[in-house]
């Protein structure tokens, strides 16, 4: 017996809307696993929590020497990227840098234990940026896109509506808006599994840099006037927003790099005799 064109039409129309959703998601097929893209994840998680336990009775100076060791691991990493690769962490080095000054110093959204910016923090936004290409890309992401979309909604979703329950002590609307922002980005972004990588790493980091008291986040957004939790549920998207800054403007700058070389070299030319 043929189904009725009022059952199936619906379905149609739900799996279009579903199928538009994630325009941007990888279709569900074989991919290849790198080892390489494994292991800067695997070491940057690992680094998080040895930091994590170093910052707890760190001074200036460990920071300083932290800072020093996570450039040149960085540096290591990033000699077997491509160039728009390289060029994206620098990008995003630099914009989480600036971030980090307006959102913590001047706006005092967060403050780190010695009311600075750690020697550590730079080099560790681009490792932190690395590690979510490197997911991003990986055969696991790939191959499970969808799913691993679903996991990372329904967790940071159910942890979203708990801070705006009223069961916990301290509010988080503040949260609830980011993890609204958060599937903004996942839906309309071009960069899906970048994203979703994302949150796992900075959520990684966010959990354990609050628990040691490396830093801490106000009470009460200085932005909205919101309350939020120490970390806010949706953290995960303003590292979106570092992400898709370095994404979109590294291509830019890498063309605007080849035309002042070109030019440079136009320009020192001898003339003609």
């Amino acid at each position: 017996m043929e189904s009725s064109p009022l059952i199936s039409l619906p379905r149609s129309k739900s799996t279009a809307f579903f199928g538009a959703l994630l325009r941007h998601f990888p279709a569900s097929e074989a991919a290849a696993h790198s080892r390489r893209d494994y292991a800067i994840a695997g070491f940057t998680f690992l680094c998080v929590a040895i930091s994590g336990y170093f910052e707890m009775n760190a001074s200036i100076q460990t920071q300083l020497v932290m800072g020093c060791l996570a450039w040149v691991v960085l540096a290591f990493f990033l000699v077997g990227e491509n160039r728009e690769t390289q060029m994206q962490v620098v990008i995003a080095v630099v914009f989480a840098t600036v971030g980090e000054h307006f959102a913590s110093l001047y706006m005092g959204g967060y403050t780190y234990r010695f009311d600075n910016v750690p020697a550590y923090v730079p080099p560790g936004h681009g490792m932190v940026y690395l590690t979510a290409v490197a997911l991003a890309r990986s055969g696991f992401f790939i191959q499970h896109a969808k799913g691993i979309a679903a996991f990372v909604i329904l967790a940071c979703g159910t942890w979203s509506l708990w801070g705006i329950s009223g069961l916990p002590e301290q509010g988080d609307s503040v949260g609830a808006l980011l993890f609204g922002i958060f599937l903004v980005w996942l839906v309309f972004g071009r960069n899906p599994l970048v994203y979703l990588a994302a949150f796992f790493i900075t959520t990684w980091l966010e959990l354990i840099g609050t628990a040691v008291g490396a830093w801490h986040w106000a009470e009460i957004d200085p932005l909205f006037g919101w309350q939020q939790a120490n970390p806010p549920s949706g953290v995960g998207a303003w590292y979106c927003l570092v992400d898709a800054v370095a994404i979109g403007a590294a291509g830019p700058a890498l063309r605007g790099i080849k035309k002042l070389m070109n030019a440079l070299s136009w320009a020192t030319q001898p003339e003609p005799e």
